[in-house]
């Protein structure tokens, strides 16, 4: 009885070993980076620029969906949303903060965080 109990034992020990060497693995996969846009207006209003955006991106080496996500926020004209909408940014935990379409937007990214550069 005491073998069975030891090679349970032992079998579930390795197996826990290989749950963690499992997380350890993904864990080191390098991380798509993602770009936080805000944007006080709508992605209709503001298309042409936000196909440079993309070219810009293109021309450095960063293709949306390939090697880097885009996590896109709209105030819609609204911009008392730019806060909020800049905080969510932060809680997703984006590499960047592109604060486009004037002044408020930067300072909504600004008062939102000091960590995650604007």
């Amino acid at each position: 009885m005491q073998r069975d109990q030891l090679n349970r034992r032992g079998f579930i020990a390795f197996l826990g070993g290989a749950l963690v060497w499992s997380d350890d693995v993904h864990s080191q996969e390098p991380r798509e980076p993602v770009i936080g846009f805000l944007n006080p207006g709508s992605s209709d209003q503001f298309a042409p620029l936000l196909n440079a955006f993309r070219q810009g991106l293109n021309d450095g080496g960063y293709v949306e969906g390939r090697n880097v996500a885009i996590e896109y926020r709209w105030a819609e004209g609204q911009s008392a949303r730019s806060p909020e909408l800049a905080a969510t940014l932060v809680r997703r935990r984006v590499s960047l903060i592109a604060a486009t379409g004037g002044s408020g937007s930067a300072h909504a990214a600004k008062t939102a965080t000091t960590e995650i550069p604007s």
